[in-house]
């Protein structure tokens, strides 16, 4: 049996609650002519007249009066179920969302973005996970809802991507470091002990490009796999550890902070979600609360 064309469905609905061809067609934005085949296919396909001439209009049959009152809820529903989605509730909103990030996001951003999540969503819980790697899989396949991080083109081709804030490499040392004493200079700040952070082991990075146009290069003493490690050693010892200045304003508040001497690329921090999570209003509203969260702490530290 061939499938019946759903587009009729609406043509239907519009005909018995006009009652009227041309009302019909102008409704519908299509031409009398147009309209007539359409009724006549629904006649073929219902195997009922529907409409049927009495005087100089048009009246319903018994099965195009049973027929209209289901035919306007199937449309009405099918409307709602291709259309965008609703608000949603946050008050009722029973659910959780996980979010991937960086040592150091959650202790300087997460005080925030709970404080605003259960102010208006009691119900929703976040589960922050430790980001280990640069993979989007997890994204692909829902175990993580929403990614902070950096961005690279692959991840730009296959998710959504919105920048949240620029930041910036600064040193840290501990409190009374030699190296705060005086000018920090390009071969001052190299000729210390550092610690390099970073997730793959590497122990080359941006600040060592840029070192190189100095002439220059630091005594790598540590790799570790993030902030917060390369913090903790740098508040127990004299190494230098270089790190993003926002992203880990509350880890290093006890620690001294300079900027670093030699020029390096800004950081752009974004967050990252799949796109069928895309018009999702609770997700929706989830980036909306993570944007003001960031862009509160977004200036001069």
């Amino acid at each position: 049996m061939a499938r019946p064309d759903l587009n009729l469905l609406v043509t239907l609905d519009v005909l018995l609650q006009e009652g009227n061809v041309t009302r019909a067609a102008e409704r519908l934005r299509l031409s009398p002519s147009a309209m007539s085949r359409a009724l006549a296919r629904l006649r073929r396909t219902t195997g009922d007249p529907l409409l049927v001439r009495a005087g100089r209009g048009l009246v319903r049959t018994p099965h195009a009066l049973e027929l209209g009152e289901r035919v306007g809820e199937l449309v009405r529903e099918a409307e709602a179920l291709l259309g965008p989605p609703e608000t949603v509730d946050l008050g009722a909103l029973s659910a959780t969302f996980t979010l991937r990030t960086s040592d150091g996001f959650v202790e300087s951003f997460g005080p925030d973005l709970i404080r605003r999540v259960i102010e208006k969503a009691p119900g929703l819980r976040l589960r922050f996970m430790q980001k280990t790697n640069r993979d989007s899989a997890s994204l692909r396949d829902g175990t993580v809802d929403l990614e902070i991080g950096v961005a690279d083109q692959r991840m730009r081709d296959e998710l959504h991507v919105e920048p949240l804030f620029k930041d910036r490499f600064v040193g840290v040392v501990r409190p009374g470091h030699p190296v705060m004493q005086s000018k920090i200079t390009p071969k001052r700040y190299a000729s210390g002990g550092h610690i390099r952070v970073s997730r793959r082991g590497l122990e080359r990075g941006a600040v060592d490009e840029a070192l190189k146009t100095y002439g220059l290069e630091r005594e790598i003493t540590v790799v570790v796999g993030g902030f917060a490690a390369a913090l903790a050693l740098a508040r127990g010892s004299d190494l230098i550890a270089t790190v993003p200045e926002r992203h880990t304003r509350n880890l290093r508040a006890d620690l001294a902070m300079f900027l670093l001497p030699i020029p390096t690329p800004d950081i752009e921090v974004s967050m990252l979600w799949h796109p069928r999570l895309n018009v999702d209003p609770a997700h929706r509203w989830l980036r909306a609360c993570m944007r003001s969260a960031c862009a509160e702490v977004d200036g001069p530290v």
